[in-house]
């Protein structure tokens, strides 16, 4: 069933001395407010995370995907890749967008949650060790959770790491990082059988929308 969507539009987020381009959709009743945070050479049009978005928006969850970097900055780092892989960078400026949905009528009530892909995973896990008042839930899609392996101690929300089973070198990453995280945090790894690392498979990424939806469903407590 639709939701209907009482805040939906383009929105400009402050974050340091830049301004970051951002999608933000917020059904009636949103119960939470998940914000994406892409990988590596990708942006807030990824087309696996809008499809990711539209299951979460279906399920009364708002959702902002967001920009990591100014169209300036993308044009150096497609040259140089000096950008993509600054994980503590993209973790702050996760953690000013957050920051920038409490300013709004439309999300400042909600909790949030965050969901990483691949090398995006490091950024939402460092912020949330960053800002553990503000996440209540992790997703992450085919991450890269070992590039935030400082950080991960410091996780206090429940993590959620989705990997396919094809792809195997990112699998023993994870496998690797979820025995980093305290012991103490709710954390789980579902393996999508066949998938690889862009779960390209015929509905594999269904999987991954069902499995992130019901875990911040089950892990935002609402208004």
């Amino acid at each position: 069933m639709e939701q209907k969507v009482l805040d939906n539009r383009f929105i400009d987020i402050r974050a340091g001395g830049v301004t970051l381009a951002g999608n933000l959709s917020v059904p009636r009743s949103a119960r939470g407010l998940v914000l994406f945070v892409h990988g590596s050479g990708s942006s807030r049009m990824s087309p696996r995370n809008q499809t990711v978005a539209r299951s979460l928006q279906r399920a009364g969850l708002a959702t902002l995907l967001f920009d990591l970097l100014t169209s300036g900055e993308e044009l150096i780092d497609s040259e140089t890749q000096s950008m993509r892989f600054d994980i503590p960078m993209l973790a702050q400026r996760t953690v000013a967008a957050m920051n920038w949905m409490g300013l709004l009528d439309s999300t400042a009530s909600l909790h949030i949650g965050l969901f990483g892909a691949s090398t995006g995973a490091a950024a939402a896990l460092a912020a949330a060790a960053a800002r553990p008042e503000l996440v209540y839930a992790v997703v992450s899609r085919g991450g890269r959770p070992d590039l935030a392996e400082a950080s991960l101690q410091g996780v206090r929300a429940p993590v959620l790491l989705i990997v396919g089973g094809q792809d195997r070198e990112v699998l023993e990453l994870n496998r690797s990082a979820i025995d980093r995280l305290d012991p103490q945090v709710e954390r789980r790894l579902e393996v999508v059988p066949q998938a690889t690392h862009l779960f390209e498979e015929p509905g594999a990424l269904d999987q991954v929308a069902d499995l992130a939806s019901q875990w911040f469903v089950d892990h935002l407590p609402g208004e």
